[in-house]
């Protein structure tokens, strides 16, 4: 049986608190916790070379442990200035290079900013960029690791559901990550029960097909927002801001789906992650019953 993954985006402060430090002791630690995934970020710049992912590589097969990364936050689909448009393309060729000395099965990237004129617009140049981007990517031979285009959680960002499912529809290689908690940051608190997310995961299978719905890329935390949207990651123990986790784990239960969840909270992603994996096997067991 094909379950869903959970792991963290980066490490948790308990990780260093325990004496470790280095990424290649991350798998150990991870599996000894019951987790199977994690996303390594490039998203300030790639500051991994290739000796040091192939070790981490290493380490994550022997324990278990399917890997992604997160491409570097400058990412912009939407530029329309020739060197950024050069930039931009040389931040999916650096990370996909490192993500395959990773054996990263997914690499996230967000799509950049809807600033600046009429979104529609805005979301039809970025969709002609990235048609480009995936020809070059193509060219280099370097489509092997899933691109993963992700919901954003401010309003000025590409990024709804419905942009990303624009995305996705631009190759159908390319995957969703669905970030629950900016979906309810950008919808001023719009998850609320499992009917809230029993719509977002409706548009998303009738929007892209319930192969890659089902195998999504999940990021999840609760988050804080103001008017303009999300604000700042929190943990599982900051009830006051949502959303919650379990009314989303019973739906995964219920339609089978096996995505990839990576959790984001501050400081506890792992300990959260192991929360979620708890929640989901709790779902599992209701079904059962």
């Amino acid at each position: 049986m094909i379950k869903p993954k959970f792991g963290p985006a980066g490490n948790s402060d308990s990780f260093y608190q325990e004496g470790f430090s280095a990424s290649v002791d991350m798998p150990k630690w991870l599996a000894a916790r019951e987790l199977d995934a994690f996303e390594y970020s490039f998203g300030r710049g790639i500051r991994l070379g290739t000796e040091g992912a192939k070790a981490i590589r290493a380490e994550a097969e022997k324990y278990g442990i399917q890997l992604s990364v997160h491409m570097p936050y400058f990412i912009n689909l939407a530029t329309e200035e020739d060197e950024k448009k050069i930039k931009n393309i040389g931040y999916f060729v650096d990370s996909l290079k490192v993500a395959e000395a990773l054996g990263a099965k997914r690499a996230v990237f967000h799509p950049g900013s809807a600033s600046g004129g009429d979104r529609g617009a805005i979301l039809q140049r970025a969709k002609v960029f990235f048609k480009e981007i995936i020809a070059t990517l193509d060219d280099m031979n370097l489509m092997n690791v899933t691109l993963c285009a992700e919901t954003m959680g401010k309003i000025n960002q590409l990024g709804s559901l419905e942009e990303v499912i624009e995305l996705c529809n631009v190759d159908e290689r390319v995957w969703p990550t669905i970030d629950f908690g900016h979906l309810h940051c950008r919808g001023l608190g719009a998850i609320n029960s499992k009917e809230d997310y029993a719509a977002i995961l409706d548009k998303l299978e009738n929007g892209i097909g319930t192969e890659r719905a089902k195998t999504m890329h999940v990021h999840f935390s609760r988050i804080e927002y103001t008017k303009g949207g999300e604000k700042m990651h929190h943990t599982f123990a900051d009830v006051q801001y949502g959303p919650e986790f379990m009314p989303l784990a019973e739906l995964i239960a219920e339609r089978g789906y096996e995505p990839v969840f990576i959790c984001e909270s501050k400081g506890t992603m792992a300990e959260d992650a192991k929360s979620m994996k708890d929640m989901y096997f709790s779902a599992i067991n209701g079904l059962l019953k």
